[in-house]
């Protein structure tokens, strides 16, 4: 039976400040973007790789979402977008006071001033309580991180990376969050990073490639040949990392405004015209259409979108989308065979040419198609405007130094957090346990193809077997069986 006083006008779980339309927006968009995390990039993972690495990919993804839930709500949201303690990070605490939690949602450093002090732009103060944000902003932290892990997917020890997720929240992502979304020094200088392209792809993409770099590559044989140990499944968990996509960039204005709707259509506009053309390049270059390739086209236009998302008109999405279906292509397709660094880095599933390449790609893009209305909507200095619209060369400048700086912090923090662990726990699996795969390191398997778990042995599943050979000599016994002379 429904609670009628929940429809009254004054109630203490309303506080006139509530805007309900947007909080339940704002959790349907956390939401969305929780399930491409789980389940899809962990079902993604599980199918895209080599049978006898499922369980471990599977297992690390599983692992981040719920270690980073942890670690954010001790400390690393308001690390991320609390008050400040440095121009690009902010003082770690606590979210999980009760009278914290269900106060206004507010953003501290976001006030943005003329240089006389006056207010340009008030406080970011979204119409729904801390707990919805503090949930929201989780789910792109959990994403990042399990982004990253699809590098480092197929031989990384796994005790390293449960060590290694905490350590490279808290000093390496929060401080692409504060600096460009809490209120940090990029922020106020009036860069662009509408739902993620710098602190999510640029940021993972690079991070990835480090890791790849200092845990080293997969045994010879799995480099030579990793094919998905099931597509069909695969494409199940690139559905839900596109769908899911709308809360993505759906969710980033803080409200259910003019905003989102552009920056979701402008999101599936992107992201499907990328896909058309990084298939037909397949189909031009080699003869004929990748599913793989589709769904690498797909998340290329999806992460080169994002940094522009509401701030650009949806004909510029495409232009995004065909730059994105195209300039990754030729970088994992034609520049990586050409570079010995590039060749030399295991990057299991190329985040740095689907996740770098496109983040920056879509950022200095930006740069350029930054329409001034849109950006008027959202953005906290005015005047804000890309290239093609009057604004000069500078929006694309503070683009490239942003991104610069996202470079630099995350090959330099990801370095020192790989090398401190590695003085406690080996960041390689010994060559036994990349031998055997899930087995050796969880004692579990993806599918249980013999009986219960059990393993094929030819004395006693195969045709030797005493009893199967009673069977061939039964009447009918040998139904389907082609014997050679």
């Amino acid at each position: 039976m429904a609670n009628r006083g929940a429809y009254e006008e004054h109630l203490p779980a309303v506080p006139a400040w509530l805007n309900k339309g947007d909080n339940a927006w704002q959790m349907t968009a956390a939401t969305l973007v929780g399930l491409q995390s789980m389940p899809g990039l962990v079902i993604l993972y599980a199918s895209i790789v080599k049978k006898k690495w499922a369980v471990n990919s599977a297992f690390m993804a599983l692992y981040a979402f719920a270690a980073v839930l942890i670690c954010w709500v001790l400390l690393c949201y308001r690390l991320a977008f609390g008050d400040e303690l440095l121009p690009f990070w902010g003082k770690g605490a606590v979210s999980l006071g009760q009278s914290y939690l269900i106060k206004r949602a507010s953003i501290p450093e976001s006030t943005h001033h003329y240089a006389n002090e006056t207010i340009e732009s008030p406080m970011n103060q979204p119409f729904f309580p801390m707990a919805s944000l503090v949930y929201f902003q989780f789910t792109f932290a959990a994403i990042t991180t399990i982004l990253l892990a699809g590098s480092v997917l197929g031989r990384m020890n796994i005790k390293a990376w449960m060590a290694f997720v905490p350590l490279w929240l808290t000093f390496c992502y929060t401080v692409g969050a504060f600096s460009l979304w809490g209120g940090g020094f990029l922020y106020h200088w009036g860069v662009i990073d509408y739902s993620g392209g710098y602190v999510i792809h640029l940021a993972s993409g690079i991070s990835g490639f480090t890791a790849a770099y200092w845990v080293g590559p997969r045994l010879k044989t799995d480099r030579e040949r990793y094919v998905p140990n099931n597509i069909l499944l695969m494409l199940a968990g690139a559905g839900l990392l596109w769908m899911g996509w709308s809360g993505f960039n759906g969710g980033a204005p803080y409200a259910a405004n003019l905003v989102s709707s552009i920056a979701i259509l402008n999101t599936n506009i992107s992201a499907a015209t990328s896909l058309l053309v990084w298939t037909t390049l397949d189909v031009f270059y080699f003869g004929k259409p990748s599913v793989i390739g589709a769904v690498q086209g797909m998340i290329t236009g999806l992460a080169c979108i994002t940094p522009g998302a509401g701030v650009v008109q949806s004909w510029a999405a495409i232009v995004y989308g065909m730059l994105s279906g195209s300039i990754p292509w030729y970088s994992m397709m034609i520049l990586h065979k050409k570079s010995t660094l590039l060749q030399k880095v295991d990057d299991t599933l190329a985040v740095f040419y689907t996740h770098a390449v496109a983040g920056l790609l879509g950022g200095l893009l930006t740069g350029l198609f930054a329409e001034p209305d849109l950006c008027k909507m959202i953005l906290p200095v005015t005047n804000t405007k890309g290239a093609f619209y009057g604004g000069g060369g500078s929006q694309f400048a503070k683009q490239l130094v942003a991104a610069l700086f996202i470079i630099g912090w995350n090959i330099v923090s990801t370095t020192i957090i790989l090398l401190v662990i590695r003085i406690l726990i080996p960041l390689r699996m010994p060559e036994e346990q990349l031998m055997i795969g899930d087995d050796a390191v969880h004692g579990e398997e993806a599918y249980a193809l013999w009986g219960d778990g059990e393993k094929y042995d030819a004395t006693q599943h195969g045709w030797n077997n005493p009893a199967n050979v009673e069977m061939l000599a039964q009447p009918g016994g040998a139904r389907g069986v082609t014997i050679n002379l």
